[in-house]
């Protein structure tokens, strides 16, 4: 009996320079919005809220990202794929930093510049690592800024601005949940 394997090989238009610290980098933001608050930073939201208002964040900005990229369908310039526009790990990466700025700028402008620099590195690493056009990543921070945005807006209308609002938030073994009465 043998077994044959395939390759399927195509043409691609740059080199494809594999995965790089981008994949890690795109989290640090959010991860550093939760390490804070744990490490005693004061942030501007109690632990519930910004559960809350930070996980919309990401939801809303990674579903705005995925519908985006599976109709627009724009090539990549190495040609691995239709999945260029936005850039996903962009839009991860200004989410996370700008949900970071939300809840410690106020504390330093430092915390926001070193959310934002590892957000930029993020992008320009994927440019340069020919994952994305300069425009793909451009779009993804805007949708990362304005998802994290528009989730702390809906969410504080929600539950209100007392934190007493129509919300409970549960943390388990088994995951997270979020409940949201209307």
């Amino acid at each position: 009996m043998a077994l044959f394997v395939s390759l399927g090989i195509s043409a691609q238009d740059k080199k494809y320079y594999g995965d790089g610290p981008d994949d890690v980098l795109q989290y640090v933001p959010f991860g550093a919005v939760f390490a804070l608050k744990g490490l005693g930073v004061e942030s501007e939201s109690s632990w519930k809220r910004m559960g809350v208002n930070v996980g919309a964040s990401y939801v809303l900005s990674a579903g705005v990202a995925w519908v985006l990229k599976h109709s627009i369908k724009e090539k990549r310039p190495d040609g691995t794929d239709d999945r260029a526009f936005p850039s996903g790990h962009s839009v991860i990466a200004f989410a996370g930093a700008h949900a970071l700025h939300k809840e410690y700028g106020h504390i330093s402008p430092w915390i926001s510049v070193a959310g934002y620099t590892v957000a930029t590195f993020t992008a320009v690493d994927r440019v340069a690592r020919n994952r994305h056009h300069w425009y793909d990543v451009a779009a993804g921070a805007a949708i990362g800024v304005l998802g994290t945005e528009a989730a702390y807006w809906v969410c504080d209308k929600i539950t209100g601005w007392n934190e007493k609002g129509k919300y409970s938030v549960g943390v388990s073994p088994m995951g997270f949940s979020v409940a949201i009465g209307l």
